[in-house]
């Protein structure tokens, strides 16, 4: 030992055991990975998102129940009380099939040989989206199921917008008009919207200062712009009495023909939210590879053939996405017609909205809420038809 001529080491605080110090460092690992646990993104949601995700949920779904339970009830005020009376579905047997038929679905009548017309065009264009849908790949039952459903529900909507607007002696409900609202006013809003994207990304003067004046109409709230154009068709005392003047129309009123009402509504919506599909066009122009565009050109094609095979392909993802907001939004149209026309001439110019609005002013709160259940499951599955229609048509590269 002596020989080695190593020294012994006779500290016997130089010695280390392995069991005495095991203890205390899994002890602080431990409390470490504690410690991180907490500190990772899977507690950071735990303690941070989830909170507010419950309150948020809750915001959103007790107004739905209460709703649902105000749709299959019907409410008493009594002195110093409220009396809830279950009624099931009556209230929508009212709105359906009862008094209230007519002014939610409108008066009925046989169609004439061109609603005929269109009834059969209508109905051609939807089997032959049915049968595709069901042929055009594997299909579960359940889809088969809800397609076939959706193709009933679009088949009874156009026969109802036949027999009301194509008839003699039809008259279209609050349904009816909602969907002229909502349609007329996308095809409308969408190409002017499109116009002034293409102006705007144009290399002309001034086309700074047009963008800035086309989105004001953007920063005006829905009541401003029902205020304004209330004021601008009044042909006898607005600003453009002059104007209406010269044109014969001095003695004419907007608000007593049922047409001339709509059309003033759907003039003052697509002002207001024409900008919102303006921008967002436009960035989805300003962003396309110009490079494409030049070559294209380079190879002899044609600014038509340029717009139709490039430019409408780029954009078309960002326009199914503004036809379904605004699709979304525009069935729940309830200022412009309240404030311009009152819902009038009778109940010519009145939305879903604006009915279940007014039943609610008269506290007939659960018809109200029976109105917002129907326009909540037309608006689903409409939007839900419209996202399935382009999914099956834009397919990724």
């Amino acid at each position: 030992m002596a020989s080695s001529g190593r020294p012994l080491d006779l500290d016997p605080r130089g010695v280390t055991n392995p069991d005495v110090t095991r203890g205390p460092r899994l002890h602080r690992r431990a409390i470490l990975s504690l410690g991180g646990g907490w500190r990772s993104d899977a507690a950071a949601r735990w303690v941070f998102i989830w909170p507010t995700v419950v309150v948020i949920l809750f915001l959103s779904i007790f107004p739905l129940v209460a709703s649902l339970t105000l749709a299959f009830s019907e409410l008493v005020f009594a002195r110093g009380r409220i009396e809830v009376d279950f009624v099931g579905l009556q209230n929508f047997q009212i709105l359906l099939f009862g008094t209230e038929r007519t002014h939610l679905l409108g008066l009925l009548k046989p169609p004439t040989p061109l609603g005929w017309v269109i009834f059969g065009l209508g109905l051609t264009v939807i089997l032959r989206s049915l049968v595709g849908s069901l042929t055009g790949g594997h299909v579960r039952p359940l889809g088969a199921l809800l397609r076939i459903a959706g193709a009933v529900l679009a088949a009874g909507l156009l026969w109802l917008v036949v027999q009301t607007l194509f008839s003699e002696g039809g008259r279209p409900g609050s349904l009816v008009v909602t969907m002229i609202y909502v349609f007329a006013g996308i095809v409308v809003q969408f190409l002017l919207g499109l116009g002034l994207a293409l102006l705007a990304v144009q290399p002309l003067a001034g086309r700074r200062f047009f963008r800035i004046v086309f989105m004001l109409p953007l920063t005006i709230t829905p009541i401003g712009v029902g205020y304004m154009f209330r004021m601008m068709t009044d042909t006898g005392k607005g600003p453009l009495e002059p104007i209406f003047g010269l044109l014969g129309m001095g003695q004419y009123t907007w608000v007593t023909d049922p047409w001339a009402a709509r059309i003033a509504v759907i003039i003052g919506d697509t002002w207001q939210w024409t900008p919102f599909v303006f921008i967002v066009l436009l960035a989805a122009l300003e962003g396309l590879d110009q490079e494409v565009r030049e070559a294209a050109f380079v190879d002899g094609a044609s600014h038509r053939q340029s717009f139709w095979h490039i430019t409408v392909p780029a954009i078309l993802p960002v326009s199914t996405t503004i036809v379904l907001i605004r699709l979304i939004e525009g069935f729940k149209i309830v200022d412009m017609p309240n404030i311009l026309t009152g819902g009038g001439p009778g109940t010519a110019t009145q939305s879903l909205t604006l009915q279940a609005y007014l039943d609610w002013r008269t506290l007939n709160l659960g018809r109200s809420a029976a109105i917002a259940y129907i326009l909540l499951f037309l608006v689903t599955v409409i939007a839900t038809g419209y996202v399935a229609w382009w999914r099956r048509r834009i397919r990724p590269v």
